[in-house]
């Protein structure tokens, strides 16, 4: 005779031919079936419970036929008040990008291996930081879902994030700085040639001496700028919300004077350098000059680290150069330990005279 693979033991309870236990429901018109984990008695039944309790919840009508792509949207504009214009432009990006792994199918059919699938097609090319976004997207949506009664269980919620290496960045020695400003004014020592790379390198100099980002520094403009009170404003360019006042570094005041004194005419609402990137004569100045390429972002990873290497506590540097943490992304991120700085700092250290140091007192 043959065996039976489930023996019926009690209603919506269910015995596998190994031993385990399995719940069978009916609802929303489809039969759900989920593994207890256990070939207890006794827990299978505890847990046959807390399964019919959720399952209870399950929404039945038009909302459960609802597809991912539909309910991202609404998730979206539920959620569109909390997010920057350019950051719910990303996530509508986000949603279009995972849409068709789902295919149109109600939510209340996705499985894991629909979210697997996004992980093997398309998910194990991305970087590890566009990954981890769309899949931060793609738990959420359906999180949402499961919050709602759409789904009893987040499909997505075993698949784990990929590991974000910290990148190399080379960052510029004070020297180094001085001689890459130099190399790109010269550039090939024609007037004509100096004076189209004059720009270049007076925006190299403006990001290296505020820790502006690319975008606020093109986004300065001369009304930004304070010689009165040595404060420079630097616009946002998520919100006007993120604007922030820092005051200006002695190099800074002394370039943006220079700069203002060659452009006497120049109104509150003209840029203070009509220059986009600077990447191309950082490459070649780098290049020509035998040092490792420095990019953008290295000029504000050099304004942070010489502001602590001279001495500025880590929350101040912090907010001059906008974050909100307090300074926790500053000291993992920027505070770089050169040599030179490590070597001078270690020449403080004495071990001498401990004698001196007083005991602690008994309490």
């Amino acid at each position: 005779m043959r065996q039976k693979i489930f023996t019926r033991v009690a209603q919506n309870l269910y015995r596998y031919k190994t031993g385990a236990y399995y719940v069978f429901v009916k609802k929303t018109g489809r039969r759900i079936h989920r593994s207890l984990d256990t070939k207890d008695r006794k827990l299978a039944e505890r847990r046959l419970a807390d399964f019919k309790k959720k399952s209870g919840g399950l929404v039945v009508g038009d909302e459960a036929n609802a597809s991912f792509g539909v309910l991202a949207r609404h998730w979206l504009e539920v959620n569109r008040h909390a997010l920057s214009a350019s950051t719910a432009k990303r996530k509508t990006q986000f949603i279009q990008a995972l849409e068709p792994f789902f295919n149109g199918m109600p939510l209340r059919n996705v499985r894991q291996m629909h979210c697997e699938k996004w992980v093997l097609e398309r998910g194990l090319n991305l970087s590890s930081s566009s990954f981890n976004h769309e899949l931060g997207l793609m738990k959420a949506v359906l999180a949402f879902a499961r919050k709602r009664g759409l789904i009893l269980d987040n499909p997505a919620a075993d698949i784990a994030r990929k590991r974000i290496s910290q990148p190399v960045i080379n960052v510029p020695t004070r020297e180094q700085l001085k001689a890459v400003v130099e190399a790109i004014r010269l550039s090939d020592g024609r007037a004509d040639s100096r004076a189209k790379a004059k720009a270049g390198a007076d925006m190299v100099e403006i990001l290296a001496y505020s820790g502006c980002r690319l975008g606020e520094a093109r986004a300065l403009r001369w009304k930004h700028v304070s010689f009165d009170s040595n404060r420079l404003t630097v616009p946002g360019t998520k919100s006007d919300s993120s604007n922030r006042v820092i005051p200006m570094s002695g190099p800074l005041h002394e370039l943006l004077q220079r700069l203002h004194n060659e452009n006497p005419a120049a109104g509150p609402l003209d840029p203070i350098v009509k220059h986009k990137p600077a990447r191309k004569c950082l490459e070649t100045a780098c290049r020509k000059l035998g040092f490792p390429v420095f990019y953008h972002h290295a000029l504000r990873h050099f304004f942070a680290t010489c502001a602590i290497e001279s001495g500025v506590d880590v929350p101040t540097v912090s907010r001059w150069l906008g974050h909100k943490d307090g300074g926790q992304l500053a000291m993992k991120v920027y505070a770089h330990m050169r040599p030179a700085h490590s070597d001078a700092m270690i020449a403080q250290v004495s071990f001498e005279d401990a004698t001196k140091i007083l005991p602690m007192q008994a309490a």
